[in-house]
């Protein structure tokens, strides 16, 4: 048993987030998952929600199952964004525990890395859920330079696609259009409470 890393922005957290952390957590017999908000990609715009709503969406949205839980490490004044500098201290915290981190493939084939190589050295997993219309090639592409024994550590989970995406869900709302059954009720309910998105 490890316990799973899931980062993302979560911007906001919603249905498909929850699929893949579920799956992934059966996938790979690990005892937790924690989902972790990150201040600031480096890959993408900032997200548009306080890190302070993405946490508390978070917390709503995986109230229901014990085995999900919020980090926010990555949230703290001095985090810097990257999965390299985070991993440390995840480790620090959670001593002894094999880390697996869960990724989307769309992020690992449209984003840049950094330090792919020392992520990879400091986990037991890395896990890549589909997403999108990345294919294998392209997967396969992203992570050709790696050496054998980093490779030896990623594992592509054979999931549905899930069609939900904070993209389509920010949207929606900008449009003011229902979100609902995107999203968890309680963060449906707390987007539409605070006017997130809008």
């Amino acid at each position: 048993m490890g316990l799973g890393i899931f980062g993302g922005s979560f911007d906001p957290v919603h249905n498909g987030h929850l699929f893949v952390a579920e799956a992934v957590r059966e996938a790979c017999d690990l005892s937790r998952v924690l989902f972790v908000p990150t201040r600031a990609g480096h890959h993408r715009a900032a997200p548009l929600a306080a890190g302070t709503a993405r946490a508390d969406m978070i917390r709503l949205a995986i109230a229901a199952n014990t085995a999900f839980a919020l980090d926010d490490s990555d949230l703290a004044d001095d985090a810097t964004g990257f999965t390299a500098d985070l991993l440390p201290r995840l480790a620090a915290r959670y001593p002894g525990e094999e880390l697996t981190f869960i990724v989307g493939g769309d992020s690992l084939v449209r984003s840049r890395w950094d330090r792919l190589e020392t992520i990879l050295d400091r986990l037991a997993a890395f896990v890549i859920a589909p997403r999108g219309d990345v294919s294998q090639t392209q997967l396969d592409a992203a992570l050709n330079d790696l050496a054998p024994n980093r490779r030896a550590k990623i594992r592509y989970l054979d999931l549905p696609l899930v069609a939900e995406s904070a993209t389509l869900i920010r949207a929606r709302l900008a449009e003011r259009r229902s979100v609902r059954y995107l999203v968890p009720e309680p963060v449906y309910r707390y987007i539409n409470e605070n006017a997130l998105y809008r």
